[in-house]
């Protein structure tokens, strides 16, 4: 065994190192620390500047959109979309390209040739017409004790022209059918209907509208009193003429 003495570390020695290290370390690493804290404000500060400025951008931006300024918009351009055929052009194309050949011109004989023409004779062929005005006719039924509506059409006065004799005809519109007939005879006589300034009533002793001879009361109304008053004065030189002629024929008879 070696007499030379152990040498004991002192403790105090060891700790005054220890804190001297520690002191050392701790101060280099603070002024790290403190730089990046401060690169981290900078860059919060930073951003926080550019979102400031984001936001008075955006509202001078709207405040100049209300009254028509503010940056201009850009407008994309839009390429044409291809349209694509509809049914009709395809089927269309189809039948262009499927048509049929032209079939050759067929005629057909018709089994009846219409050219004869089929003359209407209306006992009027050989009258004249010297009146002709639009009116309505009323029929009076004694049954009912009414007046009941014969027809709207042209009222005519036809004057034959071999013995000039002149009647009264009156056909309804569209279908043409008389609904007056009748010679005008000196026992007739024009009435003015009650409260009316255009309607005339008057009795037909013998009115074949019917196809047999019937006594009828009439009344005829006319669009105005003009109109009305002419038929009277037509109506009356009808029925003076008419007069001197069934008296020529009473007393050639007789």
């Amino acid at each position: 065994m070696s007499d030379v003495p152990e040498t004991k570390t002192d403790p105090t020695s060891t700790t005054a190192a220890e804190s001297t290290e520690a002191t050392t370390t701790s101060g280099a690493e603070k002024p790290a620390e403190t730089a990046a804290e401060e690169t981290k404000a900078a860059t919060a500060t930073e951003k926080a500047t550019d979102a400031a400025a984001d936001a008075a951008k955006a509202t001078s931006d709207s405040v100049f959109s209300m009254f028509g300024g503010g940056p201009k918009k850009e407008k994309k351009e839009e390429e044409p979309e291809e349209e694509e055929p509809s049914g009709s052009s395809k089927a269309q194309k189809g039948e262009e390209e499927d048509e049929a050949p032209e079939s050759p011109d067929v005629h057909f004989e018709p089994v009846i040739h219409l050219t004869e023409k089929v003359e209407t004779k209306t006992n009027e062929e050989l009258e004249e017409q010297v009146f002709k005005m639009r009116a309505k006719l009323f029929r009076f039924d004694r049954e009912t004790r009414e007046w009941k509506e014969r027809g709207t059409g042209d009222v005519r006065l036809l004057k034959h022209k071999e013995n000039h004799k002149t009647r009264l005809v009156m056909r309804r519109d569209k279908t043409l059918k008389v609904c007056a007939n009748h010679y005008i005879v000196p026992d007739m006589k024009l009435q003015p209907n009650v409260g009316s300034d255009r309607s005339w009533v008057w009795n037909a002793a013998a009115d074949v509208s019917e196809g047999e001879p019937e006594a009828q009361t009439l009344a005829i109304r006319f669009a105005n009193s003009e109109n009305a008053n002419a038929f009277k004065d037509a109506f009356l030189k009808a029925q003076q003429e008419n007069e001197k002629l069934f008296a020529q024929a009473s007393q050639a008879s007789s």
